[in-house]
Parts: C-alpha cells; structure tokens; sequence
C-alpha cells in the first residue's frame, strides 16, 4: 500500500455564516496553510482533524491502493486530488498526493 502526502492548502473562513448559525466555538479548526500529513493507507495520520479526515479517507484508500485518475482526468497528476472537509463555516482545502517510493 502507498503512503499518501496530504497537504493543507487553502483554509476558507465565513464569518456571516459563522455568525448568523454557529453556537460559539473555541478551536474549531487547528489546521494550518502548508501543514503536510503521511497517510499509512487507512490510518489516520496523528493529529489529523477527525472530521476532515472523515471526508477525505475514501480519496486517501484510492490512492493507497494504486488508484489514480480520480473523476476521469480531473487533476493534472492523475495520482492527486483536492478534496475540501465538510465544514460549511471554515472549509480547508487539501492536496492529496502519491508518494512513490
């Protein structure tokens, strides 16, 4: 099984949306722009934001098992992809990618 880069690229944030319908949170997302995560096939990479990882694991077993081509031709490396968490207030992009070893 491959083990997958997963990078942190972009981090969205709406605040009239966190305003208008979100209880106050503290710590709602940790990620950081640029954070880089190894995925050992199905693991969950340590420290790695549950949700987020809920959302991205079924791209992530893909790729650890020799997938590519994620949506016929989306992505320019056919063994990436950029998945965003299901958070609607503060959606984080990430940049899934095959390490070849």
């Amino acid at each position: 099984m491959k083990k997958i880069r997963i990078t942190v690229v972009r981090k969205a944030n709406y605040t009239d949306l966190i305003e208008k319908y979100e209880k106050p949170m503290v710590h709602a997302c940790e990620m950081k722009e640029g954070q880089i995560f190894i995925a050992n096939g199905w693991e969950r990479p340590e420290g790695f934001c549950v949700s987020a990882w809920d959302s991205l694991s079924p791209f992530v077993m893909t790729l650890a098992h020799g997938g590519k081509d994620i949506y016929d031709g989306w992505m320019k490396n056919e063994k990436s992809a950029m998945i965003s968490c299901n958070d609607g207030f503060r959606p984080v992009s990430f940049l899934l990618e095959t390490i070849e070893e």
